[in-house]
């Protein structure tokens, strides 16, 4: 056996959904270079704006006098009642540049020429590059390219290039969000906060002294304990397979690791046992996803799955994998008509003999969750589909392989496995609930299925494919629309900003044409999209970038239905 194995996980090929050791060392040189105090300034970038003029752009507005709360200390009286009278909430953006991060700037030598709060930035002139140099050393200056070269493709091919600004340090655990548009939802406010995650795993050893877990600890968001294997038993003793997927979840140490929904309450409930493999932990899985239900909590996590176990008379067979055949998977339904939402790794067992997903990831209402890697290719380890009654599994795909873990010493680590693709959606559509309150827990599944990039031609690898938390939040919050506008073809936001997306009242089987007006009647923009044939919505991201802001009418045509109506752009 692998001692790495040994060292992290306890190992046991057949349930953990885990099934690989964290590398040594990190194998990627990720988005964030900080520069060290013993560092040159030729290893740092400021932008060259005009001769002797550079743009410094700071981390974060931390420790500033100034708060959302008592916007009258930063804004007019006039720019406050346009914000209400649009109903628009001051946001982070709002906040002035911290002034001591200024005058910290002054000090070196600067001149200071512009300040954005916007782009949390400033324009500096200095006659000494020694200024720069000093400017480099701070702790809160960014001064390295976010992206390499390889990342920035990945962002082209991926249609992320537009959206990967973020007002967190996510350090290397950024691609694991991002890739899904997550971090659009933490933008506006939506990570996690009031939704109770339930963690069901085989133990969460040293998460109460890790740093990492910190901030949960603080701020009372680990709600209690339970262990179903041994009642009484201290959790953070056991195995800590369970620590690191809560790490994916609510982790937060900046720079190094946020996780998906750092803001969630949580609740870690012990039901496998690492020594031993038999059905009774099935029973523990019951036990715990039944405590969860009376406990109030909103999803459930759980990065286990069965299919053999020490006494082979109780192993499963394939055609169990039915979403009905065994207990652990009617329980997953069972807890999904409840309300919980029920999201399942999918397994390790992609490239071996078994090959197929394990209970309960089989469940009808369970989302179930495969393995990639950054590039968006599907892990050789990632369980696969169907069940055996030909439902579509893995439900979705997330990042399981170069996953940002914590390592039981504390260190911050790639590992690979669906158990840490599993928690990087549970995470997401904890902030997607958040974001949309009154929605049922299937049209948060549905809709995260529906955001994904093969919803409309799944496979046996990668399901409905790699989901779209920001669509998804689109989609459900186009539902939510009264019946006045009901219409073939909607429009959805207007005004809007960067995204437009269209939504039409059944499949579109033909090409879609795209004709905008500005008031004076003059054609400003003309394009055709054949490829939405076979999809109920149309997203435009960036073809409108080169329209300037203002009102517009747009028609939109598709076989014989088309529609006009007014549109604002700002």
């Amino acid at each position: 056996m692998n001692p790495m194995r040994q060292i992290f996980f306890h190992h046991k090929p057949n349930n953990y959904c885990n099934g690989y050791s964290l590398p040594r060392y990190f194998i990627f040189i990720w988005m964030y270079i900080i520069t060290s105090g013993d560092s040159a300034f030729t290893q740092t970038h400021f932008e060259q704006t005009a001769p002797t003029k550079y743009r410094i752009v700071f981390k974060d507005k931390l420790n500033s006098p100034y708060t959302i709360e008592e916007p009258e200390f930063f804004l007019s009286q006039k720019a406050i009642l346009r914000r209400q009278k649009q109903e628009i909430p001051v946001r982070e953006n709002d906040l002035p540049v911290n002034p001591a991060y200024i005058d910290s700037v002054i000090a070196t030598g600067a001149k200071i020429l512009t300040v954005s709060k916007w782009f949390n930035a400033i324009t500096i002139q200095v006659t000494d590059t020694t200024s720069l140099e000093k400017i480099s050393k701070f702790s809160f200056v960014n001064t390295g390219d976010f992206f390499n070269s390889e990342q920035k493709n990945i962002l082209k091919n991926s249609g992320m290039q537009n959206t990967y600004l973020s007002e967190m340090d996510y350090g290397p655990s950024w691609w694991q969000t991002a890739i899904h548009n997550g971090q659009l939802l933490h933008n506006h406010g939506f990570n996690g906060t009031g939704m109770i995650i339930a963690v069901l795993d085989a133990g969460f050893a040293n998460a109460e002294s890790l740093p990492v877990f910190n901030p949960l600890f603080e701020k009372g968001y680990i709600l209690g304990t339970r262990d179903f294997v041994e009642p009484g038993n201290n959790v953070f003793r056991e195995s800590s397979h369970g620590m690191s997927v809560l790490s994916i979840i609510g982790g937060f140490l900046e720079g190094e690791l946020v996780g998906t929904a750092p803001n969630a309450s949580f609740w870690l409930l012990r039901t496998e046992d690492g020594n031993s493999e038999y059905i009774i932990e099935e029973d523990n899985w019951i036990a715990a996803a039944e405590f969860a239900d009376s406990a109030g909590a909103d999803i459930i996590n759980t990065s286990l799955g069965y299919s053999q176990f020490n006494d082979s008379l109780q192993n499963h067979t394939y055609a169990d994998m039915d979403g009905n055949s065994t207990r652990i998977s009617r329980a997953a339904d069972i807890a999904a008509s409840k309300g919980l939402l029920v999201v399942v790794s999918a397994g390790n067992q992609g490239n071996g003999p078994w090959k197929y997903i394990t209970a309960p990831a089989d469940a009808d209402s369970a989302l179930t969750i495969g393995a990639i890697d950054r590039s968006r290719f599907v892990s050789s380890f990632s369980g696969r589909g169907p069940s055996s009654d030909q439902q579509v599994k893995p439900n979705v795909m997330a990042i399981g392989q170069g996953t940002y873990v914590a390592n039981v010493d504390g260190t911050i680590r790639p590992g690979n496995g669906t158990s840490f693709s599993g928690p990087v959606i549970t995470g997401l559509a904890a902030c997607l609930w958040q974001a949309n309150p009154d929605a049922t827990v299937m049209e948060i599944y549905n809709s995260i299925c529906e955001s994904a990039d093969r919803f409309y031609h799944p496979n046996d690898e990668y399901g409905y494919g790699v989901p779209d938390f920001n669509l998804a939040n689109i989609l459900l919050k186009a539902s939510q629309q009264g019946p006045e506008d009901a219409a073939p073809i909607r429009v959805f936001p207007n005004p809007f900003n960067n995204q437009l997306y269209l939504f039409f009242e059944s499949t579109v089987n033909e090409s879609v044409d795209i004709i905008l007006y500005d008031l004076a009647g003059k054609e400003v923009f003309q394009k055709t999209y054949p490829e939405v044939s076979g999809r109920k919505y149309l997203v435009i991201d960036s073809d409108f970038q080169s329209i300037q802001n203002g009102v517009y009418i747009i028609r939109i045509e598709t076989g014989n239905v088309s529609r006009n109506s007014k549109l604002i752009k700002f």
